[in-house]
């Protein structure tokens, strides 16, 4: 499972090709008004917007209403949670030296700290942490909560059951709503509730993506669904990996349905703390993620047999429905 769901294998590719950018740029003398480290900072928008244009499919719809300075901070901050994702599921796996999955998934572990540590220091070793730290220093981002996203996936290393919806609940308030609280700090709020907003916010965004991929985590041997869901609806573990789980799965997607959009009605009172686009951006994000509830609810098999996605049509729709909303 990642953060916010949406992730791949190719933002870490981004980042190397960012690596190599920072290089020119760092030895770039340049004319006129703008010095190295501006163009060095104008590269590394630039890659951070591209890794969430590429990879944030449903997300990206809800970052365009933002204005151009909270919208590169979120860039950089979606970009930074798909690496630590990409990295930590790239390198969880036994390695060339002999190494277990484990071993080498804690050392990255171990590298994403220090990546944020040396951001906190204002030391950015690389295009993502670049715009970070400035991310972090300007909205005030604790570092806990980047540091929380850490502790999330590394849980993945581990853990590939969860009993209860407590600890269910526990992880993916580590890997989801850290990242809606860090938002809602870039977004502006006028209560600090808006943050406990956030948090339940996150929980149905992950929620929903537990669902849209149960096959896919699945096949990796990982059930997200908690034990004791399954086992009131009568649905096992070997009934989700051969795709035929039972009489009760319809029952349990509703079950997890309706959770998801519970969590939903009470995080989206965010829109009343937070300023107008920020509001229209949170409910394209809510919206996208609502409306694949919808399909899987037409259809409770469909995440068996594939990973549930919205056209492009439906995408506009969301996201016109959030602006006339929000005005």
């Amino acid at each position: 499972m990642r953060p916010h769901n949406v992730l791949h294998k190719r933002g870490t590719r981004a980042a190397e090709r960012g690596r190599s950018v920072v290089l020119r740029v760092r030895h770039s003398h340049g004319n006129g008004h703008d010095g190295p480290a501006d163009r060095l900072l104008s590269e590394s928008e630039h890659i951070c917007q591209e890794i969430t244009r590429r990879e944030a499919r449903n997300f990206y719809w809800g970052f365009l209403a933002l204005p151009r300075r909270q919208r590169i901070a979120i860039y950089a901050l979606y970009s930074f949670s798909r690496q630590v994702d990409d990295e930590v599921d790239l390198n969880g796996s036994a390695s060339d030296d002999g190494k277990s999955g484990l071993e080498t998934g804690l050392e990255q572990c171990r590298h994403q700290r220090a990546r944020i540590a040396a951001c906190y220091r204002g030391e950015p070793s690389d295009p993502v942490m670049t715009v970070l730290s400035d991310v972090v220093r300007e909205y005030k981002i604790p570092e806990e909560e980047l540091e929380a996203l850490v502790r999330g996936v590394e849980m993945d290393l581990g853990t590939s059951r969860y009993e209860t919806w407590d600890d269910l609940q526990a992880y993916c308030r580590l890997v989801a709503s850290a990242v809606g609280r860090m938002c809602t700090r870039i977004f502006g709020y006028t209560d600090p509730i808006a943050l406990t907003m956030a948090d339940d916010l996150g929980l149905a965004m992950q929620v929903t993506n537990i669902l849209r991929d149960v096959r896919e985590d699945s096949d990796l041997g990982r059930i997200y669904l908690p034990q004791e869901d399954l086992a009131r609806f009568g649905v096992s573990a070997v009934g989700l990996a051969s795709v035929e789980p039972g009489p009760g799965w319809p029952l349990l997607v509703e079950f997890e349905r309706a959770r998801a959009e519970t969590l939903f009605e009470s995080g989206l009172r965010i829109v009343d703390y937070v300023p107008r686009r920020a509001a229209v951006c949170i409910l394209t994000m809510s919206g996208m993620y609502r409306s694949i509830l919808a399909k899987i609810a037409e259809d409770p098999s469909l995440p068996l047999r594939q990973r549930t996605s919205l056209r492009k049509r439906t995408k506009l729709k969301v996201m016109l429905r959030s602006w006339l909303r929000a005005v």
